[in-house]
């Protein structure tokens, strides 16, 4: 069965297609700069690359074009539309209502477009992306994933906030998360290969680093806490997000200093983590910079860093001891210097980073302690195109 993966973003669609049950990625690509100057498409399949300039100026465009790719008589990978039985979807938010993946229905996209106020800059994109996927295949069945879905498990004392109780009960104000099909995965994989070593019940911390950023603690596979809340706008320092910060300082923006709200809102968004602090969003750029001297760079990193460390401590704490802490997504993948940061100093609670593996990129799941150590320091490549998938071909199926 051929599923179709939607992850679709303000001026982007991400995509693979991946035979199921086989989990066989036949054809994956990005279109990217959607509605802007110099949009790109991307597109493999086997050992077939392209990369072109085009004209995309709305995402049913873009839908179209990756159609036309996965047809082509050359390089295509399926010979009609009616090929693609699944389209799963990744949606950010799904609020109290989802817990389970769902077949998209008018109520799902109604409930789903009733959270765009808890995740501005994806839902609404989201919903796009499975608008756009009904008209070009009416055919085949259309899957939401939502990313909050794993951490309904978390207990109350974990996503209830200390504010009147009137706001959960009447409002649903409360600790969702965010990342959960990133986090669900990599768990997963860890657990699999802590079995391995004979160890029947985990407790696991997966660290999310990419442009947006999360951490959980995962114990016996459920989610038990994370550092997203009502939105994916608190925890770790991000690319443009800020994470953690005092509430005092947005008052005092708007009191004191005169912003309003919604420029406040914006910053915090936009304009702030590692954007703020340096000038530059992406991780890349910011190593670069700090090895080259620049101090406003090396701060940054270790900010970002040493907000992560805290995290695993509490943690730690919560699960009353830690298995193993897994580094996944772009940044926690690719990025020796945050992980070498993040590890050092931290041998009093069985971290102990073996240097000469944290140097070693790769694209497997790899354990990067010293050897022999009971607490494993992991790097496990997140797939959530797949795990989307997964979980869409067996909805289907049951």
């Amino acid at each position: 069965m051929n599923v179709l993966i939607i992850n679709s973003g303000s001026s982007s669609i991400k995509y693979q297609l991946i035979k199921m049950p086989e989990e066989t990625v036949a054809a994956s690509g990005l279109v990217e700069r959607i509605g802007l100057e110099g949009a790109l498409i991307h597109y493999t399949s086997g050992d077939f690359k392209l990369s072109k300039e085009v004209d995309i100026p709305d995402h049913e465009t873009g839908l179209l074009k990756i159609t036309n790719y996965l047809l082509d008589d050359e390089f295509g990978v399926i010979s009609d539309k009616a090929s693609i039985q699944i389209v799963g979807h990744r949606v950010v938010h799904g609020g109290k209502s989802f817990s389970e993946t769902v077949e998209v229905t008018e109520e799902v996209k109604e409930k789903i477009k009733s959270v765009f106020p808890l995740a501005p800059l994806h839902n609404p994109h989201n919903l796009k992306g499975i608008e756009v996927a009904e008209k070009v295949f009416p055919n085949a069945k259309q899957v939401v994933v939502f990313d909050t879905a794993f951490f309904q498990t978390m207990p109350q004392k974990a996503y209830q906030y200390a504010i009147p109780k009137k706001f959960l009960e009447e409002n649903d104000i409360r600790a969702y998360g965010f990342h959960g099909t990133s986090h669900k995965y990599v768990s997963e994989k860890a657990i699999s290969f802590l079995k391995e070593q004979q160890l029947e019940h985990s407790k696991i911390i997966t660290v999310h680093l990419g442009n947006g950023c999360s951490i959980t603690a995962v114990k016996d596979g459920k989610a038990i806490d994370h550092s997203l809340g009502l939105g994916p706008a608190n925890g770790l320092i991000m690319g443009t997000r800020a994470g953690d910060i005092d509430q005092s300082v947005i008052f005092y923006l708007i009191d004191k200093l005169g912003y309003s709200p919604q420029q406040v809102n914006d910053m915090l968004l936009k304009e702030s983590g590692m954007l703020g602090l340096t000038g530059y969003s992406d991780m890349r750029d910011i190593e670069e910079k700090s090895a080259e001297g620049d101090e406003n760079c090396r701060l940054a990193l270790y900010m970002n860093g040493y907000r992560i460390k805290k995290y695993i401590g509490s943690y730690i704490a919560a699960m009353n001891g830690v298995d193993a802490v897994v580094f996944t997504a772009g940044i926690g993948e690719n990025s020796s210097v945050i992980r070498k940061i993040v590890c050092e100093d931290m041998e009093y609670l069985g971290l102990h980073l073996d240097h000469r593996k944290n140097d070693v990129r790769g694209k497997s799941i790899r354990a990067i302690n010293v050897p022999d150590e009971r607490v494993k320091i992991m790097v496990v490549p997140t797939n959530e195109e797949l795990e989307i998938a997964k979980q869409s071909y067996n909805l289907i199926k049951a």
